[in-house]
């Protein structure tokens, strides 16, 4: 009998196994279940894009612009002076730049993200994440393999399937082939990830300080460096405030972005009938060829700056989250591009009669009966614009923690209404000293202009790769439209690579640096937390051996119920056999507790928890797998708690009544139960399996079960059984494994191992804070693993 457990046991404790067999109780469930497709199905619709009504479409598209194009809506503060950063040559420069402004904002902004990636979004979340986490789902593409195909069930894990001879099956198959592909996919996720919170550190720095700059212009006798102070003042200010999220003043930031972008194209038509209205001639891309057929390098590296009128992408793919992309796609169309192209349009007017203004060119151009009002709404959407890059930022770290891709870090959630407005305290300050030390540093513009525009461009290259396979595995689109997309975007975006790479020793050299660091942080901690899940793979212990053990595990059981901590959903943890053998004593009752981050969004409440029992009914030993999205709130200890024994509950009291007393021997098996079970009535509760001994089930297939399954006398017996032991006490038994590199392990493993990794489990938080376990209720066991 124990050879024959552990054999089903380890069979079906592989994770992502390649076979499809499912077993006789899925087989039964679906007879049992089939009243729940329709349920399921109008569950599914739920996480769907909703229908709005036109009035309430214009609401949400309104209140888009405040969160969405704050960042992409300030860029004319700075374009022109980073274009022509040592002044203007050749009148018909102007001309030639606003017409690659224009074609810019049409080709990238509008064609490619607003109609396309936006369409790419995770449940209404957006970033290299989302879309990381949408390939995770439609390949299996994730290096941490703890996926199992009862998450796939989950209402909100949406996924396509194609047919085998496809190009989406031949390139998934291509993906999957070799786990060096897969790495490189995350490494180039990670690259994407970094340098938009390097956009984080210089979006405030270059916005502020371009609207600081307005004071100059009023008032010339002030120096450069009273600027940059009231620059540092009013970046110090954003963000000690953070914590008290932007909930209470939110509604603030559409009208404030709104006014801006009704000022500048007021001002814009203002300056095109005063100073020139030939200017509108840049509409035909005639101009580009002129541009560039004068020559120079000049004209050429001033695509650097002209590429500075679409940043801000980057943020408006990210914050996506609350709006529907229809509302996004009609703010854009009918406020931010109108308006966009007006400003533009007017400051090359006015630079066309005053070349040698081209420096401040937007506040000069501004008529002096509005200029302090309008001082004013510059300084306060520039704010707004930080407040959305920041909030990118934090957003894209916590989806790399659920990823395992980051230290753990506090994350605080400022907001009961939107599950996406958080703060995270620890960037919040490492982003601000960065910011400062840019602004301070480097005193002017050009230079974070040009640092900025060096994040943005490979930002745009990373998102491009990835919409590539967005397009082939998720959208299933002909390879020639996937051909089509991907060379126009990477013409366009590796012309603006080519001419930032002329910047790098111009302040280009920033993002890098920034980015190389973070880098540095979330491959080191990746492959810290690989190795530890691979360790307790390979290290799991045998069925066999708990079997032989009867009923008491050869201890001593005291009262009590131990939660033991473990990132294994299938399989008994190393730590528990190592637990065993140094200590006298177990709990009555022991639940492997397993917390598992998937690649979506969000899992319902009532999908949250699954549990199953391991061994025979009188070894009372069971495992609970707690499934949250990238966007979850992790709750506190006591509701996590509640929730976990009412999942235990539920379950005992299904598996009573599928059992219906037949069976209560030593050798317990699903299986054994499974023709009984058959005879009983068609309106019974489902029952899901992960294997063919230990049994699963989702907390809201159960919930109608109760009243009949408390007939079940067994079942009541061990309930009663389990409650006296949780009312001796919950001690909660976590494993602190400590990775350490092997004598003769290279020297940069040693460094990355012993030092890196070692320094960054040592400040990020343990697992008792996450979720706030008691001290007093704590048992750690340690272990050492040589990689």
């Amino acid at each position: 009998m124990a050879a024959r457990v552990e054999a089903a046991t380890m069979g079906g404790g592989e994770i992502d196994e390649e076979s499809d067999e499912r077993g006789s109780m899925w087989d039964l469930d679906q007879k049992l279940d089939q009243s729940m497709d329709e349920e399921a199905g109008r569950l599914r619709n739920m996480y769907k894009e909703k229908k709005f009504s036109a009035l309430l479409l214009l609401q949400l598209s309104f209140q888009s612009l405040g969160v969405v194009y704050g960042d992409l809506g300030t860029s004319p503060l700075y374009v022109f002076y980073n274009t022509f950063p040592h002044g203007i040559k050749d009148p018909e420069d102007i001309i030639g730049a606003l017409s690659l402004i224009i074609y810019s904002l049409t080709l990238i902004p509008l064609l490619k993200y607003v109609f396309v990636v936006c369409k790419a979004n995770d449940n209404g979340q957006g970033g290299t994440f989302a879309l990381y986490s949408l390939l995770c789902r439609h390949a299996k593409v994730k290096t941490i393999r703890n996926q199992h195909r009862t998450d796939e069930e989950l209402t909100t894990y949406s996924r396509s399937t194609f047919h085998e001879h496809s190009f989406a099956a031949k390139t998934k198959r291509w993906l999957e082939e070799r786990t060096s592909r897969k790495t490189a996919l995350l490494v180039l996720v990670l690259v994407g990830t970094c340098m938009v919170i390097g956009d984080g550190i210089l979006t405030p720095a270059i916005s502020v300080l371009s609207a600081a700059g307005g004071l100059r212009v009023s008032l010339p006798h002030i120096s450069n460096g009273v600027v940059v102070l009231v620059a540092v003042v009013i970046l110090v200010s954003l963000f000690s405030v953070q914590h008290y999220g932007t909930d209470r003043v939110g509604w603030l930031f559409a009208p404030i972005v709104f006014l801006w972008f009704l000022s500048i194209a007021s001002i814009g038509m203002y300056n095109i009938w005063k100073h020139d209205t030939t200017v509108l001639k840049a509409f035909s891309p005639v101009y580009i060829y002129r541009y560039f057929k004068r020559g120079g390098r000049d004209r050429w590296t001033s695509l650097g700056g002209i590429m500075l009128s679409i940043t801000g992408i980057e943020a408006l793919f990210a914050d996506l989250s609350h709006f529907p992309v229809s509302a996004v796609q009609i703010a854009f169309t009918a406020i931010v591009f109108p308006c966009l192209l007006l400003a533009y349009s007017g400051q090359a007017a006015y630079i066309r009669n005053h070349p040698d203004h081209v420096a401040d060119a937007f506040y000069r151009s501004i008529p002096v009966s509005v200029y302090w009002p309008m001082f004013i709404i510059a300084t306060a959407a520039a704010i707004v614009a930080s407040q959305a890059t920041i909030s990118a930022t934090f957003s894209l770290i916590k989806q790399a923690l659920a990823h395992g891709c980051f230290p753990r870090v506090k994350v605080v959630h400022t907001s009961r209404k939107f599950l996406g407005q958080i703060y995270v305290p620890d960037i919040n300050w490492i982003l601000m000293i960065l910011c400062i030390a840019v602004t301070a540093g480097f005193k002017n513009q050009s230079q974070i202009g040009n640092a900025y525009g060096t994040a943005v461009v490979i930002v745009m290259l990373v998102t491009t790769l990835l919409m590539t396979l967005i397009m082939i595995l998720v959208w299933r689109c002909h390879w020639v439209l996937v051909l089509v997309f991907t060379v126009l975007s990477l013409v366009v975006e590796c012309t603006y690579f080519s001419a930032m790479l002329f910047k790098v020793d111009q302040g280009g050299w920033v993002p890098l640096v920034i980015a190389a660091a973070f880098l540095l942080i979330m491959s080191v901690w990746h492959y810290g937390t690989l190795k530890r899940y691979e360790f307790e793979m390979h290290s799991r212990v045998s069925m066999a051996w708990i079997l032989g053990l009867g009923p008491s595990l050869g201890l001593v059981r005291v009262p009590g119920v131990g939660l033991v901590y473990t990132e294994l959903a299938s399989g008994v943890p190393h730590i528990f056999s190592h637990f065993i053998t140094n200590l006298p004593a177990i709990h009555s009752v022991v639940v492997f507790v397993c917390v598992k981050n998937l690649p979506v969004y969000t899992v319902p409440e009532e999908e949250r928890f699954l549990v199953k029992r391991i061994g025979p009914k009188n070894f009372h030993m069971f495992r609970c797998v707690a499934r949250y999205g990238y966007g979850d709130l992790h709750k506190k200890d006591d509701d996590f708690e509640k929730r976990l024994f009412e999942s235990l509950f539920l379950f005992v009291r299904l598996e009573s009544m599928m059992e219906g007393g037949c069976s209560d021997s030593d050798d317990y098996s699903i299986c054994g139960s499974q023709n009984h079970f058959k005879e009983k009535n068609d309106n019974a509760a489902t029952f899901d399996t992960f294997d063919s001994i230990e049994s699963i089930t989702p907390v809201k297939r159960v919930s109608h079960t109760v009243t009949a399954s408390s007939q079940m006398s067994g079942g009541v017996d061990e309930l009663e059984f389990i409650n006296r032991c949780r009312d001796a006490g919950v001690v909660h038994i976590m494993g602190n494994t400590v990775v350490r590199a092997r004598r003769q392990a290279r020297f940069y493993k040693k460094i990355a191992i012993d030092y890196v990794y070692a320094f960054l489990r040592k400040i990020c938080r343990e697992h008792s804070v996450i979720f706030n376990v008691p001290q007093e209720s704590l048992l750690n066991v340690g272990q050492i693993f040589y990689v």
